[in-house]
């Protein structure tokens, strides 16, 4: 066991008989730019919308709930990970078994982290889809501009479909390591941007976008589901499982620390964005800053 764990790769074989390519070469500091890939995404840009419907204090109140609540249940899964001695549960459905029995936690588990899946999924390819347009009609608008959007969505998915083809997670350390700093950088050009906005004192409403009661409860509603999605982490025991491991150095070591690392910098783009957009557009903002900055 300990000459396979001492391995930088191996073959793994889960609960179900399934064998997958496992290597085990991570520092700390890339489990924190990869959570900070993973969590920091299309999301960011809908929370001024979100603290237009929450308005400032529930907002605010909501905003920091879901970052303790993200971070107090990564830390279980961190710690999780290794709490049987000797095993590793690298992906969910494995720790689902380890919980729930061999029987049931695999089907307990399986269905909603499709579920995630797919409705991250939707969201990433309409949002990719978006921006490729947007960069596109910057770059060739007299060629691209009459292209439907289901064909930005065929290239985003093609792109997609390509890097998939990829052994192991840590052959995309690049890509990771660029989407982070993207993800830092359209967070920062928003809060900035939304910032000087915002300092211009032209009229801004910062009541309540819904004047009926039913109207009110389902902008709580959606702005909940918002700043919940924003905050998901759905690949912590991914990331954890390529880092080295042995019963001596325990892998939970170097992953809280990454941890920590990018949930400071998802703290720092996130409130940042929500509060500097809110105040710059108040209830008038659109659901993307970006939108709102074009005005």
């Amino acid at each position: 066991e300990h000459n396979e764990n001492s391995a930088s790769e191996s073959m793994r074989t889960d609960l179900n008989g399934w064998t997958y390519n496992c290597i085990w070469e991570s520092e700390w500091w890339y489990s924190a730019f990869r959570n900070v890939t993973a969590m920091v995404g299309a999301g960011v840009l809908g929370l001024p919308f979100a603290m237009s419907q929450l308005r400032w204090s529930a907002g605010i109140c909501a905003m920091f709930g879901s970052w303790m609540i993200t971070l107090y249940s990564l830390c279980q899964l961190v710690e999780l990970r290794e709490v049987v001695p000797g095993k590793r549960f690298d992906r969910y459905p494995e720790l689902g078994q380890h919980a729930f029995g061999k029987k049931y936690g695999y089907w307990f588990i399986m269905p909603q982290q499709m579920t995630v899946q797919v409705a991250s999924d939707i969201v990433y390819m309409v949002t990719g889809r978006k921006s490729l347009k947007k960069f596109f009609e910057l770059v060739l608008p007299a060629v691209m501009s009459p292209l439907r959007h289901i064909y930005f969505i065929f290239i985003f998915a093609a792109v997609h479909i390509v890097l998939s083809q990829t052994p192991n997670s840590n052959s995309l350390r690049g890509v990771s390591v660029l989407a982070a700093v993207m993800s830092l950088c359209y967070s920062m050009i928003a809060f900035v941007a939304s910032t000087i906005k915002g300092s211009h004192h032209h009229p801004v409403s910062y009541g309540v976008r819904s004047h009926t009661t039913a109207g009110k409860i389902l902008d709580s509603f959606n702005a909940l589901a918002a700043v919940a999605f924003s905050f998901g982490h759905s690949v912590v025991l991914e990331i954890q499982a390529t880092i080295p491991w042995s019963p001596e150095v325990p892998s939970k070591q170097p992953m809280w620390r990454g941890s920590l690392v990018a949930y400071a910098i998802v703290a720092l783009c996130y409130f940042s964005v929500s509060i500097s957009g809110f105040r710059a557009f108040g209830s008038l903002g659109d659901d993307d800053i970006l939108i709102s900055l074009e005005k």
